[in-house]
């Protein structure tokens, strides 16, 4: 499976959760933070899709995400620490734990494998 396809849906969680939080809470940080990195996790998936069409690996798109995805499981890991509250805190840090973990996971095996045309 390529980053991009899990990223794209990823950014979009974070992006709506931004929305919800700043609609529900009136919490602006809430919504600077998921606006921002999900842009930023959108940013980097096009960046992969456009590689991807090309037949190439971006790698720099995987390590952005990786580096996304490790900052929120720190930042809301520690705030879930703190105040134990499941949402969006604990979500958000599993979430991101796990989409760490299929970051690196992709940075170790090489990347997006690009399919070969066999018909050359």
């Amino acid at each position: 499976m390529h980053d991009f396809c899990f990223t794209i849906p990823y950014g979009l969680v974070l992006v709506l959760g931004g929305f919800i939080g700043y609609i529900s809470k009136g919490s602006i940080g809430s919504l600077a933070g998921g606006v921002v990195s999900g842009f930023i996790l959108f940013f980097a998936s096009y960046i992969s899709l456009n590689a991807f069409h090309n037949r190439k690996n971006s790698y720099f798109a995987i390590t952005l995400e990786t580096i996304v995805a490790a900052a929120l499981t720190w930042v809301m890991g520690q705030r879930y620490i703190e105040t134990s509250k499941v949402m969006p805190a604990g979500i958000v840090a599993g979430i991101s734990a796990l989409m760490t973990v299929f970051y690196l996971f992709k940075l170790a095996t090489g990347g997006n494998h690009v399919p070969t045309n066999k018909a050359e």
